[in-house]
């Protein structure tokens, strides 16, 4: 079986597991996205931590679990971020004192802020799951989009230092295949406000696209090809999803603005 084929295969199964847990919402959900949490801190920690073990011991791991709990608990929104605040600042703090690099401070925000917003966009009406597909709409076409338009057209190097096969020109086919998705969905959702929506669109590809280069900055900052091996032909965990929960954490940010913290995407598709 070709690379190309089990990437295909992994991707349908993920993309029915996903959207299946998204459509129940809720629970179900909330879990989910602990354990995409959970998975994206042991990623993380797995590549950061030196090869004679964690300076911190168990302590990371303590906190992560702790913010798991009150995902799935179902803790408001804004004292769920303060209490993100608070482990990262005890890492942050263990760190400092221990003398050892503040990556696993990084890897405790970086999990939180992730399982936080997915969980927090999806919320448990109608507009969060509108705004959670219009999010997969949007990224998944991005990166489709990308690989593809990349491979056709080539060209100029995005961030060479960074990722060498991303191609200037694989980025902008990724921008546009964004907009285009997140507007058929919006308009399949019967949403009025399709050029705001668009803009948003835009703004997310990018998002999205600055969120996988930033994963491919920390894997090459620790030598590291994959963040693991779990997924068949395509890595980790967070080689799936580095765009996504970036992008993710920006449109929670937006409707944050427009609508609130406790229920981000009554501002972008009110119902």
């Amino acid at each position: 079986m070709s690379n190309l084929q089990q990437r295909v295969i992994s991707a349908i199964v993920m993309a029915a597991l996903t959207l299946a847990l998204t459509w129940l919402g809720g629970l179900p959900f909330r879990v989910f996205c602990g354990a995409i949490a959970a998975l994206i801190f042991y990623e993380w920690t797995r590549m950061a931590r030196p090869g004679n073990g964690a300076a911190l011991g168990f302590l990371p791991e303590a906190l992560i679990l702790i913010f798991i709990g009150a995902l799935i608990a179902g803790l408001p929104a804004l004292w769920l971020l303060f209490l993100v605040a608070i482990l990262v600042a005890a890492a942050a703090i263990a760190a400092r004192i221990k003398g050892a690099a503040p990556w696993d401070a990084s890897g405790v925000a970086y999990a939180a802020l992730s399982g936080f917003s997915l969980a927090y966009l999806r919320d448990d009406n109608h507009s969060g799951l509108i705004a959670i597909l219009f999010l997969f709409a949007v990224v998944w076409a991005t990166d489709i989009a990308a690989y593809f338009v990349g491979r056709a057209v080539g060209g100029p190097k995005l961030a060479p230092s960074i990722s060498p096969g991303k191609t200037q020109s694989g980025a902008l086919g990724g921008a546009v295949g964004g907009v285009i998705a997140g507007v058929l969905l919006a308009i399949a959702a019967g949403a009025g406000n399709l050029v705001q929506l668009g803009l948003v669109a835009l703004a997310l590809s990018i998002v999205s696209q600055i969120g996988d280069l930033f994963e491919s900055w920390v894997k090459r900052r620790h030598g590291a090809k994959d963040s693991s091996n779990l997924i068949p032909g395509h890595g980790g965990v967070m080689d799936r999803v580095d765009g996504l929960v970036a992008a993710a954490f920006a449109l929670y940010v937006m409707g944050w603005i427009a609508a609130g913290a406790e229920h981000p995407a009554l501002g972008l598709f009110p119902n």
